[in-house]
Order: C-alpha cells, then structure tokens, then sequence
C-alpha cells in the first residue's frame, strides 16, 4: 500500500490502478466514442464515486446534476475539451476520469504528429481486491472497445499529484523498487506519445501503426514465448497483450523483477516512447533509468 502525505496532512500519491488509451484522432472524430466509455465507467463504479468536477478556471465544483449537464456539454459541444472529475476535491483520487480531447487540424497541433487525444480512468486497489483481475481486465476491454485506440494500457499505477515539488522526490523510492507500478502524467504523455507505446504493462494495448508493423496479432504472438503472456485479437485491427491474471507490482529488493514485463518491453523496444519532461525532482538519469527499467 503506497500512501504519500504532505507536510500539512493532504494525501497527494496512492496506489491504484490506472486504464489509459492514446488516439491521434480530433475529439469532434471521437466525441461520440469517449462518451460511451465514460458511460460504462460510471456504470462500473457507481454514480457516487465521481463528485466533483475541474471547471473552466481550473477550479473544483460539486458535480451534481447541473455539473453533469455541464460535462455533456463539454463533450459533445466543445472542439478541445479537458475534462476532469474525482471522487475528491483535495489530494489523490481513487476514482478518476481525465480526457485531453484535442482539434488535432488547429494550427497549434497540426504541425506536431505526437499530440493526441487521451484518456484515462482510475480505480482503487480496493476494487481489484473486491471484484477480482477478471473483472478489471474486462471492464478495461468495455472501456476501450468504442475507442480508436493507437495504443494503451491498464495496470498497477501510482496516483500523485505530480505537478507538487517534492512529491516526485517522495516517490523516488516506491518507483525504483515496484516496477510494475506506473507513474503517468496524462496531460505530458498526451502532447508528445503520438503512436508510440509507453511501454509493457498488465494490459498493453495496440493499435495501428505498431500492431501492424508488429505483423498483427499473430506476429505479435510469435515473439512472444511465455505461456503466461495471451494475445487477444479485437475489432478494428486492434489487440490486448495480457501478463498473467493478475497485474503485478514486482519488487526489486526481494528479487521480483517482472520477467513477463521484461519479455514484452523487449519486444516493443523500437516503439517505446521516450518521456519528453523530466518530473520535478528527477533527473535526465532518473527518467532514463526509470523509462528502461524492463529493459536493463
């Protein structure tokens, strides 16, 4: 259990888990299909898990029936949406919904192939532990099902509150010790991971251009010799690479360094995305070794 506190007492890093998908497509392409997985997400998690809301400003609001007016609005009305909503006001959230929808032909983007529109959802550990893997891995397959996804993942991940000084520093030791434990800043990885993937994870999804370049499904699976690794074909020349039933955490002081995750970075290698921004505390080091650490 990953806990991190500041100096007056507010949570800003828990774990959880973390499903994220990456699409170099307009929101005004894909309104419609962000929509729908927000939809399966409440439906999930319950109504009640998601009560507040980032308004334009950039400050909280309760997100009530008017809030919620509000948010379909934003989604179905707006070129660029960014939408956040949580089950808390303060400090790192359980259950959280983040999107960056972007007008990917604006002047601002159109010269820059690695924006993209992106999206994420977050629930506790708790629920894992509740509901079981098989539950997880299929919510995160309904969830990404109406997306044209080029890639993304689903696991272990940590929640902080990276834009805080010192939080990176505080979670210097968890990320070097579980590596199976992602750290993600959706609103970085949406500006420069373009097609690329970040990387192995529990559930590492692929779409075009790397599944194809991969060979499809099937290439995918023959460079792939574990038993315990599935590849699931799905809709739209798409695929989902499973390791193990359950997501793992590792754990380098005790030997656990995640030979599941380090055969599949291996093969995704050429097509790994290399984090543009250093987190605050971390140096240009930091990053490389954290970014290789299936790798080296």
């Amino acid at each position: 259990m990953i806990r991190v506190h500041a100096e007056h007492g507010a949570l800003v890093a828990r774990e959880g888990l973390s499903i994220c998908f990456y699409m170099r497509r307009s929101h005004v392409d894909i309104a419609q299909a962000v929509i729908r997985s927000l939809e399966t997400y409440v439906r999930a998690v319950g109504p009640q898990a998601l009560g507040w809301y980032v308004d334009q400003e950039g400050d909280w609001q309760e997100l009530d029936t008017t809030g919620w007016a509000h948010i379909w609005s934003e989604l179905h009305e707006r070129s660029g949406p960014i939408v956040e909503l949580s089950d808390t006001p303060s400090g790192a959230s359980q259950y959280e919904f983040e999107y960056y929808g972007k007008p990917l032909e604006a002047p601002l983007f159109v010269k820059n192939p690695d924006e993209v529109s992106a999206v994420s959802f977050w629930l506790p550990s708790e629920y894992l532990e509740k509901h079981g893997p098989t539950h997880v891995r299929e919510l995160a397959l309904e969830l990404a099902a109406p997306l044209p996804f080029n890639s993304g993942h689903a696991g272990l991940a940590i929640n902080a509150l990276m834009q805080l000084l010192g939080v990176s520093e505080q979670l210097r030791p968890w990320c070097f010790r579980y590596p199976g434990m992602d750290v993600q800043i959706l609103a970085n990885a949406s500006g420069d991971v373009g097609t690329r993937v970040r990387g192995a994870h529990w559930l590492t999804f692929l779409g075009q251009p790397v599944l194809g370049e991969l060979g499809g499904a099937a290439g995918m699976r023959s460079r792939l010799s574990s038993p315990d690794i599935t590849v699931q074909e799905m809709d739209g020349d798409r695929a989902v690479v499973t390791l193990g039933t359950w997501p793992e955490a590792g754990d380098t002081e005790q030997g656990q360094h995640l030979p599941l995750h380090r055969e599949l970075a291996r093969v995704l290698e050429p097509w790994r995305h290399h984090e543009r921004y250093r987190w605050h505390e971390f140096s240009a080091e930091d990053m490389r070794r954290w970014e290789r650490r299936f790798l080296d």
